[in-house]
């Protein structure tokens, strides 16, 4: 296969930005598409050129294949990268991609299709013996045998959509009375979010681990994996800090589940990057989730401690070359942790925050990575995902990689939006996240409780910056003795 020289990038913000930089230093020339609030954001500065998408919405723009098709035949591109989100995971998309005479950088169209159907991806693993969490495998049909599946496996149980992931269409039932009312809700909002309204249960596992493992498949039969990610801080079922390698592994039990990986993808005919995701419970059974065939947002915490550009490894085995590394040279070095930067109201229930930009200064320092789609001026609206940067650092062992984490979180300012970087500070200081104690219930347990105090120890004082104490103490509990903030963060809470 011919070397790609031309890449469109079909995405925007952070990630596009990302693909850019990792093309560029492989010589590759990269083409940007933007919607109208997006046509002086980064990406689109820092591409070789960039085309409009004529519109707003994601429908009409980053949702559009036939206008991002035809951007690249006329840009006279080799190869399109779908990010993540939009259109990455649409096995459509890869065929048309690929239909028009272009090297789609991501896995096959039917592999995409297979695994992207939670059911289909559940059905095809337990065939291989693959532990899967006990439910269906097929959409359920009926509200009648829905009732049967929840009572053989026992509540509470988890509604899901099949078509697709992030937390949409997904419902917790506690007892037979809320089962009609979840599906129909779930169905609702899995059609509105990925135009497919099936929907499969599971059983609810109390409170396990969220476990990721990263593989990478060439097409000459080369699969690896890249150890781990622990994915565990959620809400709303969306990460909110992530970090690699996790506390709760062994050695031996990274082995046994990196190798299960490499069992998944080479039962699915996978190439390219991906992710299994896995649920490992209080006693270390760990049962399949599933599995994102695409690049992941958290990837850079498995760069930082791995030293492998995942990007650039998707270019060449899109491109047909082999891997360049193999499992031998797979070794961890040290600790990241990825705090996510949401425009959000994270005192108020996570509702998105919309407005300018007018100051922004992002951290800097040894072993700190900022992956950032914005500047002062981009306007954060309704229409996208409210993830507007990733803070990542990097350490040689753990509590390094937390301190340096608390430190460019305090300098991290942004202006003109809420954010959720008060909220990674509290992550990063409670005693569970220090301990590695953790699961996906953290938030719900000690965020979302009505009433709740906050208490900070002096030895472990965190200056809550750009949100008042009162907000704070009405939301968590975290067992330690509240502090009052400098009068020069006070100053700037004024100014924001």
């Amino acid at each position: 296969m011919a070397k790609i020289k031309k890449i469109l990038i079909a995405n925007r913000g952070e990630i596009a930005v990302r693909i850019h930089r990792s093309a560029k230093e492989m010589g590759i020339q990269t083409i940007a598409v933007f919607s109208e609030p997006d046509r002086t954001s980064p990406h689109v500065l820092l591409c070789d050129e960039a085309y409009p998408l004529n519109g707003t919405l994601s429908s009409e723009t980053y949702l559009n294949v036939d206008r991002i098709i035809a951007i690249a035949l006329k840009a006279k591109v080799d190869a399109i990268h779908p990010g993540y989100g939009f259109l990455s995971e649409k096995e459509f998309f890869a065929k048309s991609v690929t239909d028009a005479g272009l090297i789609f950088i991501g896995p096959r169209s039917g592999t995409i299709e297979l695994l992207g159907s939670k059911t289909s991806a559940r059905d095809l693993l337990s065939k291989k013996n693959i532990p899967i969490v006990p439910g269906t495998t097929d959409p359920i049909k009926s509200l009648e045998e829905a009732t049967k599946v929840a009572a053989s496996i026992g509540y509470p149980v988890l509604i899901k959509a099949s078509g697709g992931g992030g937390g949409k269409g997904m419902r917790r039932v506690d007892s037979p009375d809320e089962l009609g009312n979840a599906i129909e809700r779930a169905r609702n909002e899995a059609s509105k979010a990925f135009s497919d309204d099936r929907v499969y249960i599971e059983k609810f596992i109390v409170n396990p681990k969220h476990i990721e493992i990263q593989i990478l498949a060439d097409s000459h039969g080369n699969v690896i994996h890249l150890g781990e990610r622990e994915c565990s801080i959620q809400r709303r079922h969306q990460k909110v800090v992530e970090e690699c390698p996790s506390t709760a592994l062994t050695p031996e039990l990274r082995s046994k589940m990196g190798q299960m990986a490499v069992d998944i993808a080479k039962a699915a005919g996978y190439l390219n990057a991906g992710t299994i995701e896995f649920l490992l419970d209080v006693d270390k059974n760990f049962y399949f989730l599933e599995v994102n065939t695409r690049v992941q947002v958290e990837h850079p915490i498995t760069e930082m401690v791995y030293g492998i550009d995942i990007i650039k490894e998707q270019i060449r085995i899109a491109q047909g070359e082999r891997l360049s590394i193999t499992q031998d040279d797979v070794k961890i070095n040290g600790h990241a942790i990825e705090s996510r930067i949401y425009a959000e109201e994270y005192d108020n229930n996570f509702l998105p925050s919309t407005g300018t930009i007018t100051h922004y200064q992002p951290s800097e320092g040894l072993g700190v990575r900022n992956d950032s789609g914005i500047r002062v001026g981009s306007e954060i609206t309704m229409h996208y995902d409210p993830m507007i940067a990733k803070l990542i650092t990097h350490g040689r062992t753990r509590e390094e990689a937390i301190e340096k984490m608390k430190r460019a979180l305090r300098e991290y300012k942004i202006n003109g939006v809420k954010t959720t970087i008060p909220f990674c500070e509290i992550v990063l200081f409670h005693p569970e996240f220090v301990n590695g104690n953790y699961d996906i219930n953290f938030v719900a347990k000690h965020y979302l409780v009505p009433d709740a105090k906050l208490t900070v120890h002096e030895s472990n004082a965190i200056v809550t910056s750009f949100v008042s104490q009162k907000n704070i103490a009405s939301k968590i509990n975290n067992g330690m003795e509240a502090i009052t903030s400098t009068s020069k963060w006070k100053k700037q809470f004024r100014d924001e």
